[in-house]
């Protein structure tokens, strides 16, 4: 299957800001994309847009389920996932990274606050995160390029050098290609198998191999389970249950939120969460392997866009305008759009307005890779003292924005706006 490449370089703290900031994990890293624009294009499956600031966004590597350093106040066993952790951070060029007492998971000190390096993605989790395969150092494509990601791809990529090595549990999501699934179920069997000293598998419990006893929380935080099973019983002893035996009914309770829709591989059916997870007293197992079922991304809400603007941030860009022509300005200004696309734009209910809330109507098109000189009117008059130029799509979204101070205006000059 095809992967988008994006370029870019991974974070892990902030100089401005140390205290406040990413807190990486085994399977969570900041990763700030050279080109933004190109976020805004990939697939929705769950309806939710990504959640990227001028920081960068999150990614959540595909395929793997590192022990939490950090979920709802607590943690699961924290050699193992601060083991998973240090390694992610070791493939991806960080060295001597160092966190705070008071802070155990931001970064107080490391030879790099970010490295430089590429990311191969599918699209956008419920969360708002990229779903992806991640590396270090530049990749020589372009970006937004697509790659084909084969078995020996995904082995290189820090996702299934994790999973080889057996430091995270495997999370297979109907979002990964059925020959990777199959390809990386072999890897983490074969992790298993070995039971690497270093890895989870020698203190792995609550699995088909056998049951968990938990008493409490602090007796869950102790233990090497299944993350997503860990994610599920914090909120469920949250809720004063002293016991497993309701959990199953707690499950199906939210089939959204708690009781996640699965594929049964080896059924060949369709199942929940509730049907491979067996507890009673304090007692609880998870009655498959994680590799053995597909988990489905969380459904997107009513009317929740699972795929892209037609047109994305980034696709249509304002590269110039002309606020001061000589003469009258009424009806002599010009903005100059340029289309990035390989396809012509429909500018049918698109509008360009400003700060001063003036608005032009736009219709016709711009061709692929050409420009187009819109001339205003008098309902939009850019101002000579500055002013912020908006060009929006037909659903409100705001695709490009450019501003300009009262010193770059001049007598009949066209303001040009660097990319």
């Amino acid at each position: 299957m095809s992967y988008t490449l994006l370029r870019g370089s991974f974070a892990i703290r902030y100089p401005d800001l140390p205290r406040q900031g990413p807190e990486p994990d085994g399977d969570t890293v900041k990763f700030k994309p050279d080109a933004p624009a190109l976020i805004e294009a990939l697939p929705r499956r769950s309806g939710r847009p990504p959640n990227i600031t001028g920081r960068g966004i999150s990614v959540r590597l595909e395929a793997v389920d590192a022990l939490e350093t950090h979920f709802e106040e607590t943690h699961q066993e924290l050699a193992g996932a601060n083991a998973a952790r240090d390694e992610l951070l070791r493939l991806l060029g960080f060295t001597n990274v160092r966190y705070f007492a008071d802070l155990p998971n931001k970064v107080e000190s490391a030879d790099q606050d970010s490295v430089r390096g590429h990311v191969l993605t599918n699209g956008i989790d419920a969360n708002g995160r990229l779903i992806a395969f991640v590396y270090p150092g530049d990749h020589p494509g372009a970006d937004g390029t697509e790659v084909f990601l084969d078995a020996p791809l995904a082995d290189a990529s820090v996702n299934g050098r994790l999973l080889a090595g057996g430091l995270v549990y495997p999370a297979f999501y109907a979002t990964l290609p059925a020959e990777l699934r199959t390809h990386l179920a072999g890897v983490s069997q074969a992790a298993r198998e070995k039971a690497l000293p270093a890895g989870i598998w020698p203190r792995s419990t609550a699995d088909p191999d056998g049951t968990a006893v938990i008493a409490d929380l602090a007796a869950a935080e102790a233990l090497v389970m299944w993350p997503k099973l860990f994610r599920r019983i914090v909120p469920y002893l949250a809720a004063g249950f002293t016991d497993f035996d309701g959990f199953d009914a707690w499950l199906r309770a939210d089939p959204v939120h708690r009781d996640d829709e699965l594929f049964l591989i080896r059924q060949l059916e369709r199942g929940n969460l509730h049907d491979v997870v067996r507890g009673a007293g304090q007692q609880l197992q998870l009655t498959m392997w994680p590799e053995e079922f597909i988990i489905s991304p969380d459904p997107a809400g009513p009317g929740s866009p699972v795929k892209p603007p037609p047109v994305a941030a980034g696709d249509l860009v304002i590269v110039a305008a002309l606020p001061d022509p000589e003469g009258s300005d009424r009806g002599t200004e010009t903005v100059t759009l340029l289309n990035l696309t390989p396809h012509a734009i429909d500018l049918t209910s698109w509008t360009l307005s400003d700060a001063a809330g003036g608005r032009k109507a736009l219709s016709g098109a711009v061709q692929a890779g050409a420009t187009l000189r819109v001339v205003l009117d008098g309902r939009l008059q850019l101002g000579n003292a500055g002013d912020t130029i908006v060009l929006v799509d037909p659903q409100g979204m705001s695709i490009d924005r450019v501003t300009y101070k009262a010193d770059q205006v001049k007598p009949g000059r066209t303001i040009c706006f660097g990319r």
